[in-house]
């Protein structure tokens, strides 16, 4: 979490006292303070207690003797002790944030706020009652009540830089980000890393500077070729089809991070979009045995399959596998029975149409509005010459989406083997226009990669 305790300054006990005894018990508080600063916690806790009866109201034994305890790992004795020494120093703000601290790590957060606040009451300039407050709301995930006091703190010590990084995230994630971008800039200037060229470039992408963020990212991964860092960088290069760049870079993501299923999708979509189906394919069902219940590898699987017939086999396996893991999932049984149809009946004509016609059937029970589904299942009853059937998917699919190009062509080759030629003229002229708007196909498979890529980007944002 980033919190500082802020140990107050220990005087020693009856400093200059002439009487012998007093002199002793001043020796034994400084030999626990030596014990204390070297790590011999028990020696010091010991030597702390033994004190404590001489002077039972001294705010330094107590404050001491609690953050022993922390070093300890003592939670509940650390905050009997710190709460006395706060009850001795109400108006000192170090002991309220001391205890804030304590009272944190021991899930109190209730508690550990009502310190801070009143920390920061007591010293408006206290940096560890602001930053420590602030850190906490992050850790709640309430960014608006965050930053106002991460950003008190970095006005008082704007080199701290975890309070500096906290600061220009919650400013990205709250949209200020000329107030982000200023942050990390002056940030980098003392100390340049990996993560800080990342978030820079996560706000100049948000500000729509594509060129800076892709530089951004590119300083990012050479800084720190983290799993993230890649990742972004390709991504950057994948959304701006600069597809060669992009393969490269995620290559070296999946030698790097071989157990990352985004990145073995990122791979897959560089592979897709250059037209090198076979590869694609490859990336994404090691992605898919990496976790299985991913559905995002088998939207891009099913896209590069429809592309390349081969590994028909091994791409019905993952669709078998991630229909049985998600039996109430339409597009899990779509994808089960397109690869069904697509890649067996080519190897295996003996492949029994009612299996696929069942799984197309149950994925429209699951969701109606699936128009892929309606379409397939159209395809299946036309190659049968039951048109009957297969009219009415299409229509249903058109109704459902009126862009989908191909249905409009189905339906129109429908209408003239069932002898209804103008019908069917009227289903080509629509099917030519589409075609020719470009409205299909490169859109959406566009649109769904940029999904893929910022729903990935925006849950790493989202770590604090």
């Amino acid at each position: 979490m980033g919190c500082i305790l802020a140990l107050t300054a220990i005087a020693s006990l009856n400093a200059g006292a002439q009487d012998p005894q007093k002199q002793k018990l001043d020796r034994e508080y400084q030999a626990a303070v030596a014990d204390y600063e070297a790590g011999r916690y028990t020696q010091a806790a010991d030597e702390l207690q033994h004190l404590l009866p001489y002077a039972p109201r001294s705010y330094e034994l107590h404050e001491l003797l609690g953050m022993v305890y922390v070093a300890e790992g003592e939670s509940d004795k650390a905050i009997d002790q710190l709460k006395t020494a706060v009850q001795i120093k109400p108006d000192l703000a170090e002991a309220r944030v001391n205890l804030g601290v304590t009272l944190v790590h021991a899930r109190q957060a209730a508690a550990a706020e009502e310190q801070f606040r009143k920390a920061s009451l007591l010293d408006p300039r206290n940096y560890d009652a602001l930053h420590n407050l602030g850190e906490m709301y992050v850790q709640t995930g309430k960014i608006a009540e965050a930053q106002p006091y991460l950003e008190q703190a970095w006005q008082i010590h704007p080199d701290s830089y975890d309070n500096a990084y906290d600061l220009a995230t919650a400013d990205f994630m709250l949209g200020k980000l000329d107030q982000a971008r200023l942050v990390v800039t002056a940030l980098v200037k003392l100390k340049d890393t990996g993560e800080l060229r990342n978030l820079l470039g996560q706000i100049d992408e948000k500000d729509g500077k594509y060129v800076e963020a892709a530089n951004d990212y590119e300083a990012a991964a050479h800084l720190d070729p983290s799993e993230d860092n890649l990742f972004n960088w390709g991504s950057e290069m994948l959304l701006h089809r600069t597809y060669e760049p992009a393969i490269a870079i995620f290559q070296d993501g999946v030698a790097r991070y071989p157990g990352s299923p985004r990145m073995r999708i990122g791979m897959g979509l560089a592979y897709y979009s250059r037209g090198k189906y076979d590869d694609a394919i490859k990336a994404l069902i090691a992605a898919a045995d990496l976790n299985p219940a991913d559905p995002r590898c088998y939207v891009f699987l099913s896209k590069a399959y429809n592309s390349s017939a081969l590994q028909a086999d091994e791409v019905t396996q993952r669709f078998k596998r991630y229909a049985e893991l998600e039996p109430r999932n339409a597009l899990a049984q779509y994808y089960y029975a397109v690869s069904l149809w697509k890649g067996k009946r080519v190897e295996d004509p003996g492949t029994d149409p009612a299996t696929v016609e069942g799984l197309l059937r149950k994925a429209i029970e699951l969701d109606d509005s699936l128009a892929e589904a309606h379409v397939q299942l159209g395809d299946l009853y036309a190659d049968e010459r039951k048109y009957n059937q297969s009219i009415p998917q299409y229509v249903r699919a058109l109704e459902l989406d009126r862009d989908f190009a191909d249905a409009y062509y189905r339906l129109g080759t429908d209408y003239v083997h069932t002898g209804q030629k103008d019908e069917a003229q009227k289903e080509f002229a629509i099917y030519q226009k589409l075609r020719a708007e470009h409205l299909a196909e490169a859109e959406k498979e566009r649109a769904e990669v940029q999904q893929f890529v910022y729903s990935e980007k925006s849950q790493s944002a989202s770590k604090p």
